[in-house]
C-alpha cells in the first residue's frame, strides 16, 4: 500500500482515537498531522509495521506526552495564554468524548485503540508496551464506568 492510500483510508480513524484521548480537536489535529508526517518520512519502515495505524496513534499521543513535559516547564503570562474553546466535537458525540475525558489516561488509550482503531488486544498491549491482561483490564474498566455514567444519565432524565 501506498502512502497517499494509508493516510486517506486511516486518517478518521486515528484522529478519532486521538480526540478520544486528548479531548481537544485542535490538539489531535495537529498531533495527528506531525504523526502522519513521520509516518512519511519514515514510510519504508512504518508500512512493515504490523499495525500501522496504531504506529500513527501511538506516536501522536507520544508527542502530545513531549508536548505536555514541555509545557509543564513554561510559565504562562496573564490574559495571553487563554487555551482555544473547543471545536469539532461533532465527529466524537460530545456527551461521549466528556464521558471518555473524566476516565484515566491509560483507560482511554485503550479505548482509543480497541474501540476507535479496533486493533485486538494482543496489538494494543504491544502498541502501549502493556501485557494483554492489562489491556483487558482498563478495557473492562472504562467500558464499566462508561456505562455506569450513562446509565445514571439515562434515569436521571427518565
Amino acid at each position: 500500500m501506498e502512502f497517499a492510500e494509508f493516510y486517506a483510508r486511516s486518517r478518521d480513524a486515528c484522529l478519532r482515537a486521538v480526540l478520544a484521548s486528548v479531548g481537544d480537536m485542535q490538539t489531535a489535529e495537529e498531533l495527528v498531522a506531525e504523526a502522519f508526517a513521520r509516518a512519511l518520512a519514515g514510510w519504508r519502515k512504518v508500512r512493515k509495521h504490523p499495525a500501522p495505524r496504531a504506529w500513527v496513534v501511538r506516536t501522536a499521543l507520544n508527542l502530545n506526552v513531549s508536548a505536555w513535559r514541555r509545557r509543564r516547564r513554561e510559565l504562562p503570562i496573564d490574559g495571553h495564554d487563554a487555551p482555544a474553546p473547543a471545536t469539532g466535537l461533532d465527529r466524537v458525540d460530545a456527551e461521549l468524548m466528556a464521558a471518555l475525558l473524566r476516565l484515566p489516561v491509560r483507560q482511554r488509550e485503550v479505548v482509543a485503540l480497541r474501540i476507535f482503531l479496533d486493533l485486538d488486544t494482543a496489538r494494543t498491549a504491544e502498541v502501549l508496551g502493556i501485557a494483554p491482561g492489562t489491556v483487558t483490564a482498563h478495557l473492562a474498566r472504562a467500558i464499566a464506568a462508561l456505562r455506569g455514567e450513562f446509565l445514571t444519565a439515562q434515569r436521571q432524565e427518565d
